[in-house]
């Protein structure tokens, strides 16, 4: 065995330890250096271990998706939509949710590396969290891993960002918000830490002061409201930004949003006759709401086949340029915002 390993590593130019890797299905060696040294096996006449033969074949191997709790339907979609791009790709996926008292982010690494995966796309990870050290993304690409990222930016972490364009989205809402006369317009996000939230924030403060260039900045800031990015979080934020005379809300989820709708009524006041609502992302369904919702919605489709293409590319040896790309959104407007009341 020693002689063989040092005769396929000779002939694809790697060591010993590449060859063993490669040939034990453990993680750690680059897509072009793996299938440099299966073709040396196959050129050397040595039969490729039982677990390669689906490589040989034209199939691809075992791919880690990482994401939030499916609970929020726009997680299902892009779970979907990116595990479904793969499997075209001849990949199967690993699906891995994440629960707040569930598995964390990096357990679930530990154990995609144990099954060999050669690949992860991160949804809304904790690369999206602006207080979390790169270190843990860097080390994955120093072992040689394709990584793509959605919904979220980390600097120093070599591999291509996809995200949703967060400061147009409120520049949409705003425009649209005060096309209906109104002024008093709040924000309901999530915890501040997050990338998206914070380019939110920045959005948000920039739409008003371009679309209500009268309006006093400290006024706006106090209509802004982080919360949690779920029903009860939105319920929460909203209670506070009705006790400042809001008399819209722009929400940083669609679960937000119902949260809002829910304590508008219970105060007895009416969507959209007393108070407007926008939420965000346009997830399955929200359409059926009462009332319907209008909402920014997020280009899934176009952002899980942008991940998908970047990872085969990366697979392939052929990386994508390192970048962040912004995909751009869309108001959808439904029937939970109308004019602002006299």
């Amino acid at each position: 065995m020693k002689a063989r390993l040092a005769d396929i590593a000779t002939h694809a130019g790697v060591s010993e330890a590449t060859v063993s890797r490669v040939l034990n299905g453990k993680p750690g060696v680059a897509e072009p250096t793996r299938q440099t040294v299966l073709t040396s096996l196959d050129v050397l006449g040595y039969q490729r271990p039982a677990r390669l033969q689906r490589h040989a074949g034209g199939l691809g191997g075992l791919i880690g998706l990482v994401i939030p709790e499916l609970d929020n339907p726009i997680f299902a979609a892009f779970a979907q939509l990116i595990e479904t791009g793969l499997a075209r790709a001849g990949h199967a996926t690993v699906l891995c949710t994440q629960t707040p008292d569930g598995v964390s982010e990096d357990d679930y690494v530990e154990m995609l590396l144990t099954r060999g995966v050669c690949g992860i796309v991160f949804v809304s990870g904790r690369h999206a969290d602006s207080t979390v050290e790169a270190s843990r993304y860097t080390r994955l690409r120093d072992l040689g891993l394709p990584l793509v990222f959605v919904n979220g930016w980390m600097e120093g972490v070599d591999a291509p960002f996809i995200s949703n364009d967060d400061v147009a989205s409120m520049d949409l809402a705003v425009s649209h918000l005060v096309s209906l006369g109104h002024s008093r317009i709040g924000l309901a996000v999530g915890p501040p830490r997050f990338v998206p939230v914070l380019r939110k924030l920045s959005g948000f403060r920039e739409a008003m002061a371009r679309h209500l260039p009268g309006a006093d900045p400290q006024e706006t800031a106090t209509r802004v409201e982080c919360s949690l990015f779920s029903v009860e979080g939105g319920a929460a934020a909203t209670e506070r930004l009705l006790d400042h005379g809001t008399t819209a809300i722009i929400c940083g989820s669609d679960l937000m949003a119902l949260g809002a709708v829910r304590v508008v009524r219970a105060r007895g006041l009416s969507v959209p006759g007393d108070i407007s609502v926008v939420g965000y992302d346009d997830s399955p369904l929200i359409g059926f709401a009462d009332p319907p919702l209008t909402t920014i919605r997020q280009s899934v489709e176009a952002m899980s086949g942008a991940a998908v293409r970047a990872l085969l590319d990366e697979l392939a040896g052929r990386p994508t340029p390192r970048a962040d790309y912004v995909f751009r959104p869309e108001l959808v407007v439904r029937h939970s915002t109308g004019a602002a009341p006299s």
